[in-house]
């Protein structure tokens, strides 16, 4: 466009530089469409003139759009008194001549003429076939809001919203066409794979997705080969090499019918049979690969497409194309020459004499042509393409007449010229709410991504009557995106390896008495099977572990031999401490048991208690509960034990201070300062285990290291550091209350309670520094015998050497609980 300024106003007007001499079909109307098709598949650019590679399906698509379009204008409800134009261009199946088609259609350059000095903006945009493609055109015109709507391009990569706003398609996502495949696979149990990928955006992000999927069924990938049709001979030799090298006997072909179709031919030149092929929607129903030749490597073949579905009034439309009628159309001359086999000469037109082609007598019809051109009873792709076109003329009638169509007709309330070019976002936002029931029953719409619902039909390679034919066997449909459905008719399958189910695995399943050893580098699926050890079996088939014919009948005596110790040992010391507690709270007005702090004592009494009972939590099968539980109490309730004795211990220390004339030692430390000890002392040790158990807690565990003929349950600490951490604090808070009561042990009264703290501390440390060495050497059963064994021999030495001198002078010498007696003066 050029800008000219004269006195009161600005004058826009249109200029053309140039042209990008694209081929083209364009026919004006109120509202204009664009699209692109890659009816040429190759392109070698010159200075003024191109070589192509003709595309009959694309040529089809092509004719599907302006057949959609032409049957709207006839229809007097979709948009009465609206004439829907079209501007499509042709490129060749490259991402840069996919971007310089899109960027041809928005500027308008191939229709500029001199009566219309600047073309009509398109209001949507229809196109590409290929995800590559439409990458660069999506992620540049979605920032103008140009509504662009695929018929092909598949690839998951492109429901991201924010650098694709305005793509819509109606073809289904790869997310979901592979979790139809993984879906496949697991039905028929193969473990063992291999994949061919297009090596661009569709495959590398459908292999992503298919990958994501089939680790959810424990299926390993053998090997990934990468092919791309501009790649030269010897990339794909290689990837030949990796599969007959491959023990595999399934392949997944990601792939686009123009990537692999070179590979195809090398596989079948190399004779290369005996492998199941898995088809993706890119090659499955492709014409060029489904022949006889073909067929030999890859009959069988098995792969998921789009619905189908016949139009019955496309025939007539496209038996009628002709290189007489317009002589100037597109890729008409080339369509001829595929289908009749001749080249048509028009009036006037210079006849080579030297040409290899049949001329055409001008009296060919395509009415009675069996081309598969010609049948409109299967449509898949063409049939994407007439959706995207009634999608768009849909939200154009909401948006035109502001209500669904097939309502009662009103005036519209937007004028169509506002709809060029300011209001394509509505025509954008109108989409992602369009939602209608076409004639052949299906309902249109489009999810949050711009997808619509996923189905597939599943599609099986078989020869009937020496022609190859894409026979339904099944259906893949999406619930969800977590639910979905899978129907195979299995007995009508044609397998390329016979009549039965392939079996692809990379090791065979293991027999009864064996089990599964891993092998180092290789994957999980691939392993070799070695016999169960003595005394060990496996019952079932595949097991990756033997387990103990009879895990409870070698240590039977043993195991309840240490349950009934334990338990009455348990027990005997919790009924000790309360008895013990009963006689503190019943004589706590009498002198003994006021010098020793009755609260403090108490604390003391009810923790043992629970040390106690801990080792019955030691008692029994392992299970997730009962280790997290076994190693977290035993830590807060010694914690709080110590942390008891602690506060007793500085209450003695305080008050040998408190004999010094001026100390007042004793009256800061009160009860308020006594209770603060042990519930800080206690909460850090509660905290230290909340950590344990959020980052790395205990767990039940099956191991083999202590013997081969035996597996260990047993409770796996989960974190060592942890561990030791609790069982350090406990010791440094031992070791602080055995150096204040040595310190405070020659304190000069009959009862000193320094002394008692002293030994018990004494005893304390020495079990539980006996206790690391022998829990680290101590395998299997044993080392819960060390660890119970421990709490128990440490809690009686504190009950006993703090708590017996007091009950014997309160129960056996009554007389020696006096003030005096106490305070030394007798």
């Amino acid at each position: 466009k050029k800008k000219s300024w004269t006195m009161n106003s600005t004058v826009w007007s249109c200029e053309r530089f140039g042209r990008f001499n694209i081929p083209s079909w364009f026919k004006q109307g109120d509202i204009m469409i664009g699209a692109i098709f890659p009816v040429s598949l190759k392109e070698t650019i010159s200075i003024s003139t191109y070589e192509r590679e003709f595309d009959l399906r694309s040529f089809r698509w092509t004719h599907v759009m302006i057949f959609s379009i032409e049957e709207i204008n006839k229809d007097p409800v979709l948009l009465p008194n609206v004439s829907l134009g079209y501007r499509i261009l042709s490129s060749c199946a490259s991402p840069t001549s996919a971007l310089r088609a899109a960027l041809a259609l928005v500027s308008g350059l191939e229709e500029i003429s001199s009566t219309s000095p600047c073309a009509p903006a398109i209001s949507a945009l229809i196109g590409e076939s290929g995800s590559s493609q439409s990458i660069p055109v999506a992620g540049t015109f979605g920032s103008f809001q140009l509504p662009i709507v695929s018929y092909f391009s598949s690839c998951a990569c492109l429901t991201d919203r924010v650098k694709y706003p305005t793509f819509f398609r109606t073809v289904s996502s790869d997310y979901f066409q592979a979790k139809a495949l993984a879906a496949l696979i697991n039905h028929f149990g193969w473990q063992w794979i291999g994949v061919i990928q297009s090596d661009n955006d569709y495959g590398r992000s459908g292999i992503m997705t298919f990958t994501e999927e089939v680790k959810k069924f424990g299926v390993c990938i053998a090997f990934v080969g990468k092919i791309l049709r501009t790649y030269p001979m010897d990339k794909i030799l290689n990837v030949v090499k990796i599969i007959k090298q491959s023990t595999v006997k399934v392949i997944l072909a990601f792939t686009t019918e123009g990537d692999f179709y070179p590979l195809m031919t090398e596989i079948v030149k190399q004779n290369i049979t005996g492998i199941q092929w898995l088809a993706a929607y890119g090659w499955i129903t492709a014409a060029r690969p489904s022949t006889p030749e073909i067929f030999q490597a890859f009959g069988g073949t098995l792969g998921f497409v789009g619905q189908k579905v016949s139009i019955p009034d496309l025939k007539p439309f496209l038996t009628s194309i002709s290189p007489y009628k317009d002589p100037s159309a597109a890729f008409v001359r080339n369509f001829w020459e595929t289908v009749v086999g001749c080249r048509p000469v028009l009036p006037g037109e210079h006849i080579d004499t030297e040409t290899t082609i049949k001329i055409c007598t001008g009296n060919e019809t395509l009415m009675n042509s069996e081309d598969v051109f010609f049948n409109v009873t299967e449509l898949r792709d063409a049939y994407n393409v007439y959706k995207a076109v009634y999608a768009i003329a849909h939200a154009l009638h909401e948006l035109l007449f502001c209500q669904p169509a097939g309502e009662k007709p009103v005036r519209p309330c937007l004028n169509i010229s506002e709809i060029q070019p300011k209001q394509v976002r509505n025509v954008t936002h109108q989409l992602q709410r369009v939602k209608f029931r076409n004639q052949f029953g299906e309902n249109i719409f489009f999810d949050k991504n711009g997808d619509p619902p996923a189905y597939y039909d599943l599609i099986n390679w078989q020869l009937v009557n020496g022609q190859v034919q894409h026979v339904t066997l099944g259906h893949f449909a999406s619930v969800t995106n977590s639910a979905y459905e899978l129907n195979i008719q299995e007995n009508d399958i044609v397998w390329r390896t016979g009549k039965t189910v392939p079996i692809s695995l990379c090791s065979n399943v293991c027999p009864v008495g064996t089990r599964k050893a891993q092998i180092k580098g290789k994957p999980t699926c691939c392993f070799d099977c070695i016999q169960c050890a003595d005394g060990t079996i496996a019952n079932s088939t595949g097991r990756s572990r033997s387990k103990i014919s009879n895990p409870y009948q070698t240590s039977t005596v043993q195991s309840f031999t240490l349950f009934c110790a334990v338990t009455v040992v348990s027990l005997l010391g919790a009924s000790l401490s309360l008895a013990t507690m009963m006689i503190f709270i019943h004589y706590r007005e009498t002198p003994v048991i006021k010098a020793s702090n009755s609260e403090l004592s108490c604390f003391l009494l009810f923790s043992l208690l629970l040390c106690f009972l801990c080792p019955l939590t030691f008692i029994g099968r392992p299970t997730v509960w009962t280790c997290m539980l076994r190693h977290t109490a035993f830590a807060v309730t010694f914690a709080l034990c110590i942390s008891s004795v602690l506060g007793k211990t500085i209450v003695v220390v305080t008050a040998f201070k408190a004999t010094y004339p001026g100390n007042k030692a004793a009256r800061k430390f009160g009860l308020a300062q006594q209770r603060i000890i042990v519930c800080s002392c206690t909460v850090m040790q509660i905290l230290i285990c909340i950590l344990w158990l959020k980052l790395n807690p205990p767990f039940p565990d099956m191991v083999f290291r202590y013997s081969n003929k035996k597996i260990v349950l047993e409770c796996n600490p989960g974190s060592e550091v942890a561990f030791y951490a609790v069982l350090g604090y406990i010791g440094l808070l031992a070791v602080i209350c055995l150096v204040l009561a040595f310190l405070a042990r020659k304190l000069p009264d009959n009862f000193n309670e320094a002394k008692f703290i002293t030994f018990s501390m004494l005893i304390f440390c020495s079990v539980w520094i006996t206790f690391i060495p022998a829990y680290i050497s101590s395998p299997g059963k044993f080392t819960v015998a060390v660890e119970t064994f421990a709490i128990l021999s440490s809690a009686f030495g504190l009950l006993i050497c703090i708590f017996a001198p007091k009950c014997y002078i309160i129960m056996i010498k009554p007389e020696k609980n006096t003030k005096k007696h106490v305070m030394g003066k007798i």
